[in-house]
């Protein structure tokens, strides 16, 4: 798998990233190592918890390491315990529901057992498939042993779990089922990449940054889908704005694409499109997520003892780190006003003064903020400043509800599919297009109030179900099982239809349809579809309208 330049300069610069496992995860991170082996010097460390710490701080006193990659209670375990960044491989909801469709395969009786949470999501799951699914926790090894040799007197054959857990699953004499994916793995390792370069940049620049909620932009413009004529716009849109240094307001419903929008204007940048991002960060934060103290900490950073808790030397904000880059303000709508007036000073001044500090801080950073309230109306009713507001909607960009664009729908429905197929490593069925041909009226008189993320996430919940019974062909009787949603929007559709019919009726009044059959109350109700008595009703509510006064 041909993968990006390194964004570090020479070996001096590239990371050191210390992967630490002691079961079959040790052969996943090689595997997956191979892949990065030109971006970052990684090395396998094959011990586990107290073992891996004691051996990790004699190295760290004399050798350099800029994130260590460990999952599970392992991971949990180190990270508690080292002072380097841990970053914790997870499995994810596809990995879960593969691993239980591979348990399935061996036997209907399965344990799943995580480590501290259970998985309440999966009550649906296996209440359609018919599975019986016993779920545990652990937090220690002897916890581990104790669940399974519970679940096994319990009549359970195959254990769903970590490299832990299969591995003391299988010296139990039960079928180990691993849960972990290549795709989960290499997520860890492309964020203990991106933590390097933070780590770079605050070398560089003499600060400690935060982690924020995206630290670099993954999708570009091929990402927003639709071949619709508003897509194509908001595809142009995305191009020219990428050109300017100007704010962007994007607006739009929830589940419309806001922030892929951000992300793709961020890397359509001339300095940026086809090229590493490095030194160009996109850095996210949902400004409706935080308490107003923590959001301006998080935006501003602050100095040593600047409140209660601060931490030593203080710490960079979003600003800081958002530096030569890209800088999302989701949800701008929900800022309150204190910090809007703030943000305007860093709009006008292009510096940034930390929360308990004096020394203003230069800062180069393109704002793209979003929201899916109606700003104006807010500025009208005092809750946002108009002089903020213009500032942040120098270029604007509206993202249409799907409902408005239905031509997008089965292009949208195939693409998310096949994805969340693949990523299940499953082959779709030759006839799927067909197939969803099918369902497309019931996906059509949808309204989709979730927009495309709703889409994307109904594709992704009937791909787990498709992948847990391979001959099951996608029809709408299928799809309306695993999505009763889209049923009751299909009575909607059906209400609406008969209130629109109503209304055609009564555009040929009855007193045309009368005329019409000579008179003939009995033919005109037929004509119409009603009994007479409906009719001789509707003739008095008729002649009552007709009465009243302009």
């Amino acid at each position: 798998m041909k993968r990006s330049s390194s964004p570090f300069r020479d070996n001096a610069d590239k990371p050191v990233i210390w992967t630490v496992s002691i079961s079959r995860l040790f052969e996943l991170f090689r595997d997956i190592t191979l892949e990065f082996d030109d971006q970052a010097d990684i090395e396998p460390i094959h011990l586990g918890f107290e073992d891996a710490v004691r051996h990790i701080r004699e190295r760290l006193a004399t050798e350099r390491c800029d994130a260590v990659i460990a999952a599970g209670s392992n991971g949990a375990y180190l990270k508690s315990r080292l002072s380097v960044p841990v970053i914790i491989a997870k499995a994810s909801g596809f990995d879960v529901m593969q691993a239980l469709a591979r348990a399935r395969k061996i036997t209907p009786d399965i344990g799943l057992i995580t480590y501290q949470e259970t998985m309440p999501a999966l009550a649906e799951f296996q209440a359609t498939f018919g599975l019986h699914i016993a779920q545990r926790t652990y937090v220690t090894e002897e916890d581990a042993r104790a669940q399974i040799n519970e679940l096994k007197s319990a009549g359970i054959k195959a254990i769903v779990g970590a490299g832990l857990i299969t591995d003391l699953a299988e010296e139990a004499g039960l079928s180990g089922v691993f849960v972990y994916s290549s795709a989960s793995i290499r997520q860890a390792f492309e964020d203990a990449l991106e933590l390097a370069r933070l780590t770079q940049l605050e070398a560089t620049r003499g600060r400690s940054f935060p982690v924020a909620d995206t630290l670099r932009a993954k999708h570009h413009i091929k990402d927003v889908r639709g071949e619709s004529a508003v897509m194509e716009s908001v595809r142009q849109s995305i191009t020219l704005f990428a050109k300017s240094p100007a704010t962007v307001l994007i607006q739009g419903e929830t589940g419309t694409g806001k922030e892929l929008v951000a992300q793709a204007i961020h890397r359509a940048h001339p300095l940026i499109q086809g090229k590493t991002q490095a030194g160009h960060p996109f850095v996210a934060v949902n400004c409706g997520a935080l308490a107003e103290s923590l959001l301006e900490s998080e935006l501003f950073g602050y100095e040593e003892g600047a409140f209660t808790g601060s931490r030593r030397g203080g710490r960079a904000g979003l600003f800081e780190a958002a530096h030569r880059g890209t800088l999302f303000l989701d949800e701008i709508g929900e800022m309150p006003l204190s910090l809007q007036t703030r943000l305007l000073r860093v709009l006008e001044e292009r510096e940034v003064v930390r929360v308990g500090g004096t020394r203003p801080i230069p800062v180069s950073v393109r704002i793209i903020s979003a929201t899916h309230c109606d700003l104006d109306a807010r500025v009208r009713e005092g809750r946002f400043r108009a002089d903020l507001f213009y500032r942040l909607s120098v270029l604007r960009l509206s993202l249409p509800p799907l409902r408005q664009r239905p031509e997008d729908v089965p292009a949208l429905t195939e693409w998310y599919l096949k994805s969340a197929l693949a990523s299940l490593d499953v082959r779709p069925h030759a006839n799927l297009h067909a197939e969803i041909s099918t369902c497309m009226p019931l996906l059509a008189s949808y309204a989709w109030p979730g927009n495309v993320r709703e889409l994307r996430n109904l594709m992704e919940r009937l791909a787990l179900f498709l992948a847990a019974a391979p001959l099951q062909a996608l029809t709408p009787a299928f799809l309306k099982n695993i999505a009763p949603e889209l049923s009751a929007s299909v009575s909607d559709a059906i209400a609406v239809a008969s209130q629109d019919v109503l209304a055609q009726e009564q555009t040929e009044t009855l007193q045309q349809v009368l005329q019409r059959h000579h008179g003939n109350r009995e033919a005109a109700a037929n004509y119409l579809g009603i009994s007479r008595t409906t009719l001789w009703r509707r003739l008095q509510l008729a002649a009552h309208a007709d009465d009243k006064p302009d």
